[in-house]
C-alpha cells in the first residue's frame, strides 16, 4: 500500500480546517493541501464551547462534535479531489480534533478534542487515528504540545541549533538540541484576532496592519505580561480557555485607549514572550511557521527583538508554514499505526513515551 496519509488540524485560532496530503515514501513530502473554512454556524459553536463553557449544553457539545466530524471528512474529501487520488490509496488519516478545554494543571489533569472519528471514517471509508493527547496526560504529561517530535524529525541539523516557533492561535517553542524540549509561550495570534473582531467584526488583522497603525501601551503590556502563565517553568501548555477575549477585556477595564493601540500592545505581548523564550534557547536559527508567519509586522517585529538570530520559514526547509501541524497529525498517526511512541517527555513532562491516538476503522 502506498505510504499516504492525510493530517488534519484545526488549531486555536479557529479560522478553518487544514488537510495535508503527506507522501512517506522517500521522506516526508507535502504533496497537496487545502484549508476549508469554517461555516459560520459551526465557528461560532466552537468558539461559544471555548470561551463561555458555562452556558454550554450536553447537546451543544454533542451536536458540535457530530458537525465538525462531518466537517473534517469534507476537508479530506476536498484534499483527495485537489490531488486526484482515491480513497483508497490513503493509509490513514490523522485528526487532532478540535480542544475546547485543555486543564493540564487541574487534578486530575484532563483535555478535550472534539471531532466525531467515527463520522470521519464512515464517511471517507478511510482509517482514522484521532484522540492523540490524552495517552501522553494518563501518563503523566500536559497532553501538548505534540508536534515537537515532528519537528524534530523535519527540521534538526547536525549543524546549527535551530528552534521552530509555531504562532497559530496559540504560540509554541521547539528547540532541536540534543534533548529536544518545546512548551506554549503564550498567546499567538488568538488575542489579536479576537481584539478585531470584537472591535471591527473583520476575522483576523492582515499582515498586521491594524496593529502597524498603533502605538504599544506600556501600561497594558505591562499588566498582561504579569500573567502567572508567562512565570510558570517548563513543561507548560495553554489554550484559549485562558487567553482568550474576557481574558483580555478584564484587563482593559477602566482603561480608555484607541482600539488601534490595543492592538498594537497585543502584537508586542505575542512577540515579546516569544523573543524571550528564544533567547534562553540560545538558538542559532529560527524557524517561523503557523498563520502567524504570514503576518508581515508580526515577522519583522520578531526579527528586530532577536537583532541577529537568523529568522526564516519553514517554507525554506521543504514545509509550507501553513501546513506543518497537519503535516504532523499525519506523520503521527503513521507512527501510531506502526506501534511507534509519539511523545516526547522531554517535552511534555510524560513519565515514558507511548504511542498516541485511538484507531477508528470506517
Amino acid at each position: 500500500m502506498p505510504d499516504h496519509f492525510i493530517g488534519l488540524m484545526s488549531g486555536t485560532s479557529l479560522d478553518g480546517i487544514d488537510a495535508a496530503l503527506v507522501d512517506f515514501s522517500s521522506g516526508v513530502a507535502v504533496t497537496h493541501a487545502a484549508t476549508t473554512p469554517f461555516e459560520d454556524d459551526l465557528r461560532d459553536a466552537l468558539q461559544h464551547l471555548i470561551e463561555q463553557p458555562e452556558s454550554a449544553s450536553l447537546d451543544d457539545i454533542a451536536r458540535a462534535d457530530a458537525q465538525l466530524g462531518l466537517a473534517y471528512a469534507a476537508a479530506v474529501h476536498g484534499v483527495l479531489a485537489k490531488a486526484q487520488v482515491p480513497a483508497e490509496r490513503i493509509s490513514a488519516i490523522g485528526c487532532h480534533g478540535q480542544t475546547i478545554r485543555h486543564r493540564p494543571d487541574t487534578t486530575p489533569a484532563f483535555t478535550w478534542q472534539i471531532g466525531d472519528a467515527n463520522r470521519i471514517a464512515a464517511a471517507t471509508g478511510i482509517p482514522v487515528v484521532a484522540d492523540f493527547r490524552r495517552m501522553d496526560m494518563a501518563v503523566g504529561g500536559q497532553g501538548a504540545p505534540l508536534v515537537p517530535a515532528f519537528h524534530a524529525a523535519m527540521f534538526a541539523s547536525d549543524d546549527e541549533l535551530r528552534v521552530v516557533v509555531n504562532i497559530g492561535g496559540i504560540a509554541n517553542i521547539t528547540r532541536l538540541g540534543p534533548t529536544v524540549t518545546g512548551y506554549d509561550t503564550g498567546p499567538g495570534n488568538g488575542l489579536m484576532d479576537a481584539w478585531i473582531q470584537h472591535s471591527k467584526g473583520e476575522r483576523f488583522d492582515r499582515d498586521g496592519a491594524w496593529a502597524a497603525s498603533g502605538k504599544v501601551n506600556d501600561e497594558l503590556l505591562a499588566t498582561l505580561s504579569a500573567d502567572p502563565f508567562f512565570h510558570q517553568a517548563p513543561p507548560r501548555s495553554t489554550g484559549r480557555e485562558h487567553f482568550n477575549r474576557q481574558w483580555l477585556l478584564q484587563h482593559l477595564s477602566g482603561l480608555h485607549l484607541p482600539p488601534e493601540d490595543v492592538q498594537a500592545t497585543l502584537l508586542a505581548l505575542t512577540v515579546e514572550s516569544i523573543a524571550r523564550e528564544l533567547h534562553r534557547a540560545s538558538a542559532d536559527r529560527v524557524l517561523l511557521c503557523g498563520g502567524g508567519a504570514r503576518n508581515r509586522v508580526l515577522r519583522e517585529a520578531l526579527a528586530t527583538a532577536l537583532h541577529d538570530i537568523p529568522v526564516d520559514v519553514t517554507d525554506a526547509l521543504g514545509v509550507s508554514a501553513d501546513f506543518v501541524e497537519a503535516a504532523a497529525f499525519a506523520w503521527l498517526a503513521r507512527e501510531r499505526l506502526a506501534g511507534r511512541p509519539g511523545n516526547l517527555p522531554s517535552v511534555t513532562g510524560a513519565g515514558r513515551p507511548v504511542p498516541l491516538g485511538a484507531v477508528y476503522l470506517p
